[in-house]
């Protein structure tokens, strides 16, 4: 895909006038939940020792360990965003009047420009079902425009083999090296067994996965006979979507892909947006920052009922 950093440019003063000015009027300031959930810097996690705050019990990784943990905190202090960006070919659909890709990189500027903009770090690594490329992380407005440029241009890849999401998320843990927030950003379209790394790396890191979807993943219209395409392997296959049937077990096949989803978010323990290529960015960044206060409440009154 050929671009220019001027495309980037473009592209974060818009998405700067569009969405990150709306969200700084709808947000009234509260970043501090937004980046840091309960307003403390998480360092670590140890096992329970009597005496221990139990609110600080993480239940998460007690339940997946079988042995009680708490976190430990830190005083505030500045924040690292990772971006971890799934751009396997599967993220070149789109019926929206843009892709996941699009997507993907639109939401990544303004949560980094968030990030910087307030003396923060942010990095990525991009992942394009093959190769990793690791951007170090940084602060400032030119940084957030590096990060977009070279996700954008980074190369379509057209045929490639079936994405090990797991892998790649294996790797990056061991590439982030101090306690971040980390944002998994991709389909999830992927072999299976990416819970655990997923569940390992919001063990150490204040994890949130941003899954990607279109609305024509969820139904189908009557469009007559049409060619489906497998975005990685290129095989392909004619439907007939006027057929009530095939498009009945279409969306029953899609309710079920749900459901297995919404299962590995919840044995990995973290926390799932869902980012569709027809989503309103600022109702979607809406939804996370009400995703974290929920997770700010919970933290400061201690064990849920």
């Amino acid at each position: 895909m050929s671009t220019s950093p001027r495309q980037a440019e473009r592209l974060l003063g818009r998405l700067e006038w569009t969405v990150a000015r709306r969200l700084d009027g709808l947000l009234q300031g509260d970043y501090r939940t937004l980046f840091r959930g309960a307003g403390l810097d998480f360092a670590d996690l140890r096992e329970y020792r009597p005496g221990d705050d139990v609110r600080h019990i993480d239940w998460n990784v007690t339940a997946r360990t079988g042995v009680p943990h708490v976190r430990v905190f830190t005083e505030d202090r500045d924040m690292t965003a990772w971006f971890l960006l799934d751009l396997s070919p599967s993220l070149d659909f789109g019926s929206a009047g843009q892709d996941k890709r699009q997507a993907l990189v639109e939401f990544t500027a303004v949560m980094a420009r968030l990030f910087a903009h307030r003396g923060n770090n942010a990095g990525a690594i991009l992942f394009d079902g093959v190769a990793d490329r690791l951007l170090p992380a940084r602060s400032g407005r030119r940084h957030v425009q590096y990060l977009v440029d070279k996700a954008l241009a980074h190369p379509r890849r057209l045929r490639a083999p079936p994405t090990d999401l797991g892998a790649f998320l294996g790797r990056a843990a061991a590439a982030i090296k101090r306690r971040a927030m980390v944002f998994v950003v991709s389909d999830f379209v992927s072999v299976p067994g990416w819970e655990g790394p997923l569940g390992r790396l919001g063990d150490r890191h204040e994890t949130v996965a941003v899954r990607l979807t279109d609305p024509l993943e969820f139904a189908l219209p009557d469009l007559g006979l049409i060619p489906f395409e497998d975005a990685e392997s290129g095989d392909q296959l004619v439907v007939d979507t006027s057929d009530r049937g095939f498009r009945r077990r279409f969306a029953e096949a899609a309710a079920r892909w749900e459901e297995t989803l919404a299962a590995g978010f919840e044995r990995a323990g973290v926390d799932a947006l869902e980012l569709r290529t027809d989503d309103d960015l600022v109702e979607a960044i809406l939804r996370f920052a009400g995703m974290r206060r929920a997770r700010a409440r919970l933290a400061q009154g201690g064990v849920a009922a």
